[in-house]
């Protein structure tokens, strides 16, 4: 199975470097994130006569998760199903064959510190117990999307500058490493122990072009998913050229 995590910074937006992107890549499984639309705005059609089935948790302007599929998509969940009430589309999950799969879209956090930081807190142990409860450790499955949180210093492109700062804080790096607690593994690491990967630049300071980046969108497995992992990759190709995500696609082959 081919499966990519993509915060597309808007689906309607990005759609042409989209359907490129499946053109070119050929993913079975697409995991979309803040795709800024509700579900009746997502542009099924196009994407569908790609070849993809689709499943779609949408909010007008922020957030909104998809999953994008060429086999059936069955067994949807949308949001955490923990009772809680929350306005904000962030979390989708699906059986897609053999794999069970969690797309999430992180709570950024705005700044160390301020309201929504401790929101964010809060949420990812939300976020942990949802994946606890839906994706058995002794099966197939995959917790991707945009965490909004670097692992460690290595997916930081200048760690002095980012020092205890919102995405690289040590709470929420807590709080990324009590999800992969559970038994997840990190799929990008498999084959990338070195530094300088990175899945997010900054539109306004041109941190791509200054190779400024961080690396905040991951792939997370259960172990037989990482078992069968034979490679993760970031696929620059889709952050260059004209009308690009602030975000680079991340494929893995498992």
């Amino acid at each position: 199975m081919r499966i990519v995590t993509w915060n597309v910074n808007s689906v309607r937006a990005r759609l042409p470097r989209l359907l490129e992107f499946l053109e070119r890549v050929r993913p079975d499984v697409v995991c979309l994130q803040e795709t800024k639309c509700l579900e009746e705005a997502f542009p099924l059609e196009p994407i569908e006569d790609a070849g993809y089935s689709c499943a779609v948790y949408g909010q007008k302007t922020y957030n909104g998760v998809a999953i994008l599929a060429k086999g059936r998509i069955e067994d949807v969940v949308l949001g955490m199903d923990d009772g809680v009430e929350d306005a904000e589309a962030r979390v989708i999950s699906a059986q897609v064959g053999d794999a069970m799969i969690v797309n999430a879209y992180v709570v950024n956090g705005q700044e160390v510190g301020a309201d929504r930081y401790h929101y964010k807190l809060q949420w990812m142990l939300r976020l942990r117990d949802f994946v606890a409860r839906r994706c058995p450790l002794d099966e197939k499955g995959v917790v991707c999307g945009d965490f909004n949180i670097t692992f460690d210093d290595r997916d930081v492109h200048d760690p002095v500058l980012w020092h205890e700062k919102i995405l690289c804080s040590t709470p929420e790096r807590r709080a990324l490493a009590g999800l992969s607690g559970l038994g997840l593994k990190d799929a990008f690491r498999k084959f990338h122990e070195e530094g300088g990967h990175y899945t997010w630049w900054d539109f306004r300071t041109k941190g791509y072009q200054r190779k400024a980046g961080l690396r905040i969108d991951h792939l997370l497995l259960t172990p037989p998913a990482y078992e069968s992992l034979e490679s993760c990759t970031i696929d620059l190709a889709a952050r260059e050229g004209a009308g690009p995500s602030d975000h680079a696609p991340v494929v893995a082959e498992c």
